[in-house]
């Protein structure tokens, strides 16, 4: 009986960093592209994917949060990202594609910082490319 326990532990052990990974259509929408302007939260540097927390202002003057998903670290400093990068309070403009149930979550493409300086995502969505 403990084998089996065992057994149905370690699958499911491992089947939740399976669950975690997915691809750009099975979450976000193509055909929904987004440009946030906002500061950063939050930056999570984790695998298998990155998540910018950033607070968005509407035209109402209501204040959004949103999380935005990119490439895996290792992706990201090499695209020439630190964890300087993204320090809370940062302000920057993000293009990419929100997630199909309409949550404030979105699939990024690329990043632009208040200086200009431009960074891509490496997000999983097949449009973009690193500019």
């Amino acid at each position: 009986m403990r084998v089996i326990a065992g057994l149905v532990c370690a699958a499911w052990c491992c089947a939740i960093p399976a669950r975690a990974h997915h691809s750009f259509a099975a979450e976000f929408d193509i055909k929904k592209p987004v440009k946030l302007e906002g500061t950063v939260t939050k930056m999570e540097w984790i695998n298998p994917h990155a998540w910018i927390h950033i607070d968005v202002k509407g035209p109402d003057g209501k204040i959004s949060s949103w999380m935005v998903e990119g490439g895996t670290p290792n992706i990201l400093l090499r695209r020439g990202f630190t964890k300087q990068s993204l320090e809370k309070g940062t302000v920057v403009i993000v293009e990419g594609y929100q997630a199909k149930n309409g949550e404030n979550r979105a699939n990024g493409s690329n990043i632009t910082f208040a200086d200009g300086k431009r960074l891509f995502l490496g997000g999983s969505n097949p449009n973009e490319q690193p500019q």
